[in-house]
């Protein structure tokens, strides 16, 4: 393909990236891969300078764009020879007009920067939510030790912050190695394995993982937990639940499932009520500290929808709540920054449970925020999270 032809990719992908994020459709992920998928003739190296052209124009983006063009443009105003490209060449996007619209720059919309604010992130801890996100493992100590693996793999890997944690170049395909099929690690970022370090989980302990998804953080909990007490993961969601059974094997795992009906959980877990040890309540929410993962998800949010996680986690969290002995412990997680969905949602939870409190936390990377503990990009090249440990009087 011609510099010009990649550039008209770009802008179709971004245009219905942009058609998704309004309708709330597929990701842009998902709509790149299809995008491709129907045009096989398109080598290696196009590829990959459009996918790197579509994300950045994602990242320039505060507000949604008009169109796809526009989104390149953004890029354009700063890159002449980007600019150039629109030359009106076969394939290639009309010359660039005087008066045709050109997205807005900046990190997110402007009432999620305000969100932002009120939650203690300045300009440069919401510029940071758009930069890369590293490639972060987590060892299986079922099977290996962190520096076994290390000295196993055919890249090198750096320690990070979590205790089990490694950190490989942007890009390598550690899903295609022998290692990763063997269940010698999976790919966790270090910020979600420091949130699962939060619950102590210990061997011989009954735990429960009450959002569980697909069981990236249960296997977390299994691997501290030595396979031994017992361990069960929950969710509504059937199709991610679904995806554990066949990661747990692979990890030698032991864990119990159990899908659950959405408003009759409590019920589902009657067995569990005052029986557990700990709780992990990984909580629905906008994923606002994951955007280096997802930038376009910045997108789709809206302040309607950042009430609907407020409620959902405080169903959530009741749910929860009801499951842990006297003594026991909950953490709640959320991988959102705003404070709607982590801090206030804290406070409301204990201003309605009198028999919790919260314990101060002291981990390996973050600080102290608001009785919990914040992880955040900027500061500790992590995803963004939210986490506090309660315990049951």
């Amino acid at each position: 393909m011609t510099p010009a032809a990649r550039v008209q990719a770009a802008i179709d992908i971004l245009d219905g990236v942009i058609a998704a994020a309004r309708g709330q459709g597929a990701s842009a992920d998902r709509l790149a891969a299809e995008w491709f998928r129907q045009r096989r003739f398109v080598g290696s190296k196009d590829r990959r300078a459009i996918r790197e052209l579509v994300w950045a124009a994602i990242r320039a983006c505060g507000e949604v764009p008009v169109s796809g063009r526009a989104a390149v443009l953004r890029l354009a105003q700063d890159d002449p020879d980007l600019a150039a490209r629109f030359d009106g060449s076969p394939y290639g996007p009309a010359p660039i007009r005087a008066d045709e619209p050109v997205a807005l720059a900046g990190a997110m919309p402007g009432w999620l920067a305000k969100a932002m604010a009120a939650s203690g992130l300045g300009e440069a801890e919401q510029a940071a939510l758009m930069g890369r996100a590293p490639l972060d493992l987590r060892t299986n100590t079922l099977k290996i030790d962190r520096d076994s693996l290390a000295a196993r793999l055919p890249v090198a890997a750096e320690p990070v912050v979590a205790p089990h944690g490694l950190r490989l170049p942007m890009g390598t395909p550690a899903e295609t190695w022998p290692e990763f099929a063997q269940g010698l690690f999976e790919v966790q970022d270090a910020g979600s394995q420091i949130a699962c370090e939060a619950l102590a989980a210990r061997p011989g302990e009954n735990v429960v993982d009450l959002c569980a998804g697909a069981g990236g953080k249960t296997l977390a909990l299994a691997a501290a937990m030595a396979n031994t007490g017992r361990l069960l993961a929950c969710d509504i969601d059937r199709p991610r639940l679904s995806r554990l059974a066949p990661r747990a094997e692979r990890a030698g795992a032991l864990v119990e499932t159990r899908l659950l009906n959405p408003g009759k959980e409590t019920e589902m877990l009657a067995d569990w009520r005052g029986q557990a040890d700990a709780v992990l309540v990984d909580a629905p929410c906008s994923g606002t500290g994951t955007w280096r993962r997802n930038p376009e998800a910045r997108w789709r949010l809206s302040p309607a929808a950042i009430a609907r996680y407020q409620q959902m986690q405080a169903q959530v969290l009741d749910v929860a709540a009801g499951l842990v002995r006297p003594g026991g412990r909950l953490v709640f997680i959320t991988c959102s920054l705003i404070d709607a969905e982590g801090a206030d949602g804290l406070d409301a939870f204990l201003a309605s449970h009198p028999d919790f409190t919260c314990e101060q936390l002291a981990m390996p990377a973050g600080r102290a925020h608001r009785g919990g503990w914040r992880l955040s990009p900027y500061h500790d090249d992590t995803d963004g999270f939210f986490f506090a440990r309660l315990v049951r009087l």
